[in-house]
This record gives C-alpha cells, sequence and structure tokens, in this order.
C-alpha cells in the first residue's frame, strides 16, 4: 500500500524537530564507500631507482637555514595549560573589540573547529543589564548572533514585557561556539570559555547580571543547585573587586519545553525591571 505524502504543515513540524534534534546536514540517499575513494585517490608507489654511484661533492663552510618550528597548538597542551593561556589572553583584552579578535584566534577549546562561527554578542555594550545564556544552539551558529531562534525571540517578548529590547541590553554565552549536536557543553569547555565571558562582563560593566539557566549561574556564581531552586534569588558577583547584582531564571528554552513555567520567568523579569529602576 502506497503512503500518502505528509500534509506541508506535518513536514515542516518534523524539520524543526530535527534540527531541534541537532539534524542540520542533508545526507545522499546511495551509500558512499569512502575507504574505495581513499585508494583511488593515494599517491602510486615510486619505482625503486638502480644505484647510482654516490656522487662526491666538495666541502662547504656554510650551514643549512634552520626552518622556524611551528608554534604549538593548544589543542595538545595539558587542560591546566590551555586554562592559564585562557585566563592571561582574556586579561589582556582591553576592549570588547580585541576580546573578540582573540577568541577569534584562540584555539584552545575544541568546539571551535565543529562550530560555523564565533557568536560573540548582540545588543548594547553599554546597557545597564547583561543577559548571559549557556551556548549557541544551530541558529546561532549559522547567525553568529545569540539567541535569534525560537529561545531567541521568545527573551525578546519578555525583554519588550518589561520594557526592554536588544537596544538596551547586552547579551551573550558562556561558551561562544556551538556544541555539536546541541549537546551541552563539557565541564572542560565551560572551564576553557569561562575566563573569556569573565572579561567581556567586565568590560561591559553591567549593573546587572542576569543568568538564563541552571549551567550559566553555575558556571559564573559558583552554585549549584538546579534552576527551580536558584530562580529570582539575588546574588552577588565580584565585577573587577566590586559587587554587582545578579539573578538567574528560566532558559527561553526550557519555557518553550514547559510553558507552564512562564509564571515563573515572569516574575523574575518583573523582578529585574524593578531592579533596574533602582540603579
Amino acid at each position: 500500500m502506497m503512503s500518502l505524502p505528509l500534509p506541508p504543515e506535518q513536514v515542516l513540524a518534523l524539520l524543526h524537530w530535527y534540527a531541534e534534534m541537532g539534524v542540520d546536514t542533508p545526507v545522499g540517499d546511495e551509500p558512499v564507500d569512502r575507504f574505495a575513494e581513499s585508494a583511488l585517490a593515494a599517491p602510486s608507489p615510486m619505482r625503486t631507482a638502480p644505484e647510482a654511484e654516490p656522487t662526491r661533492r666538495a666541502p662547504t663552510t656554510t650551514a643549512a637555514p634552520r626552518m622556524a618550528a611551528p608554534a604549538p597548538s593548544l589543542l595538545t597542551a595539558s587542560p591546566d595549560a590551555v586554562e592559564t593561556a585562557a585566563r592571561e589572553q582574556a586579561r589582556s583584552a582591553k576592549t570588547l573589540e580585541e576580546l573578540r579578535d582573540l577568541l577569534e584566534r584562540f584555539d584552545g577549546c575544541a568546539l571551535k573547529a565543529t562550530a560555523s562561527r564565533l557568536v560573540f554578542a548582540d545588543g548594547a555594550p553599554d546597557a545597564k543589564v547583561m543577559f548571559v545564556g549557556e551556548a549557541p544552539g544551530r541558529d546561532e551558529d549559522i547567525q553568529g548572533k545569540p539567541f535569534v531562534g525560537r529561545s531567541g525571540q521568545l527573551l525578546d517578548r519578555m525583554l519588550t514585557a518589561i520594557g526592554l529590547d536588544r537596544t538596551k541590553a547586552y547579551i551573550a554565552n558562556v561558551v561562544p561556539w556551538r556544541p555539536p549536536g546541541n549537546r551541552d557543553p563539557t565541564p572542560q569547555e565551560t572551564t576553557i570559555c569561562r575566563p573569556f565571558i569573565e572579561r567581556q562582563i567586565e568590560l561591559v560593566g553591567p549593573k546587572l547580571l542576569v543568568c538564563l539557566g541552571a549551567r550559566s549561574a553555575q558556571a559564573l556564581l559558583g552554585v549549584s543547585d538546579g534552576i527551580l531552586k536558584l530562580r529570582g534569588r539575588w546574588l552577588d558577583y565580584d565585577l573587577a573587586g566590586q559587587r554587582i547584582r545578579a539573578v538567574a531564571t528560566l532558559h527561553p528554552a526550557y519555557l518553550l519545553r514547559q510553558p507552564v513555567q512562564k509564571r515563573l520567568a515572569w516574575r523574575d523579569f518583573r523582578a529585574i525591571r524593578a531592579a533596574l529602576k533602582e540603579t
């Protein structure tokens, strides 16, 4: 029995589901034998030439020039060395532009090799409030800006509800490269990237810091509780020797999966609005 084609709305829903699961690259219908391709591309073995009498050359006193050794890659260094290098490089940035350039050249995080591009930040660098998520997703990886997919659209609506938009807020992530398949960053990846987001917060100098989701709060605020226990609690963040107010709230992606929890997020955003009026 021949199956009928799916209605367009079901096809669209299926594609959205594939994208959420991290399936974002099409493959062909026919299998490809990569081993056979490699064999065809391999160079043919060179024939051994008959031995010839070695030619005597006059001795020379000129030494052959030494080739400079390639700079070692941080990917082969120990985790402690990579973390130290990340902290030193982040500390050296005097502006957000310098920090972005450093991240573009930084090769200590393997996520850079699998992501399409760096997702640095969006919004106003002089904003009073800074929102920090965990890591970019597929849409962010394509556009190079944080929170531009479905969760970003929800975040925009949440900002509008308290009188904000991207011209009055600064938005970034702890990890600036998309993990493959939208998986969670590993603890080591987060540790390597943390010096850069800490320096980013320092250069922005917000009055309020909002952590979107538990992983962002755990990385920046040194807490271990889950987000439902963390959210809505005002904590202190050490910003270059001075304390600023920080709060964790539910990540927009979580709210898309659990719409009933939007009431809790609305309470948090009303508290953020009130705190901004006091600054």
